[in-house]
């Protein structure tokens, strides 16, 4: 019982390193992976896409709706 009780803890630290190396291996990937999409998307089209703002957003629906109306 005595060696339970001390590989336990241990048991304990070497799951919760297991657990956040797989947790920043993981993140890292996904960032390189967004890096890796946004220099293709800047390749492709030769500038970054630009979004819409909200208020062109908001005037192309009001638009919109006047149209139905």
């Amino acid at each position: 019982m005595d060696a339970i009780q001390e590989g336990l803890p241990i048991l304990g630290i070497v799951a919760a390193a297991a657990a956040i190396t797989f947790y920043a291996v993981s993140f890292s990937e996904i960032r390189e992976k967004s890096f890796r999409d946004l220099e293709e998307s800047e390749t492709e089209n030769g500038a970054f896409k630009t979004s819409m703002s909200s208020r062109k957003r908001r005037a192309a629906r009001k638009a919109g709706k006047q149209d139905n109306i």
